[in-house]
């Protein structure tokens, strides 16, 4: 009499040829890079220095903008010279920066790539505190009503 195996009986039997066993294991690996590169975040190398330069190069001309900023605001006649920045055409603000000389940081003789623009940009976004645009000071201070000029 022959008796019937049952499906756990020959899974527990079953040997796998070594030629099986190996293109199993490659199909895995495959898999397993697809899913990696497409939906696992994995880059290659190149493409990583690629990101952390732009990362380098972005953050480079935001910290030059915002030291430009600070030093357009803490000029002379900021209120000034922030009225005729706001009067002058888009693609030639970045230019009133850099012959201002606000968007080149002390140590270096050029600006830093793209902080003039962004530079341009912040400041043409700005708007300069009621005291300051009244009086054209650049010191004063305005508190509870009095003004003090410093």
């Amino acid at each position: 009499m022959t008796e019937q195996m049952t499906m756990a009986q020959r899974w527990h039997n079953y040997r796998a040829p070594k030629s099986t066993l190996f293109w199993a294991c490659v199909v895995c690996i495959i898999l397993t890079m697809v899913v990696g590169f497409t939906w696992g975040g994995w880059v290659t190398g190149g493409s990583a220095r690629t990101m952390a330069e732009k990362a380098s190069d972005t953050a480079r001309a935001d910290l030059a903008a915002t030291i430009c900023v600070t030093k357009f605001m803490n000029g002379k006649d900021a209120a000034t010279q922030l009225a005729t920045l706001k009067q002058t055409s888009n693609w030639k603000r970045e230019q009133f920066i850099q012959d201002g000389g606000w968007a080149t940081l002390p140590g270096l003789k050029q600006p830093v790539r793209d902080g003039a623009d962004t530079c341009a940009q912040r400041l043409a976004e700005m708007e300069l505190p009621q005291g300051e645009q009244a009086s054209g000071a650049t010191g004063s201070t305005t508190t509870n009503g009095t003004t003090t000029v410093q």
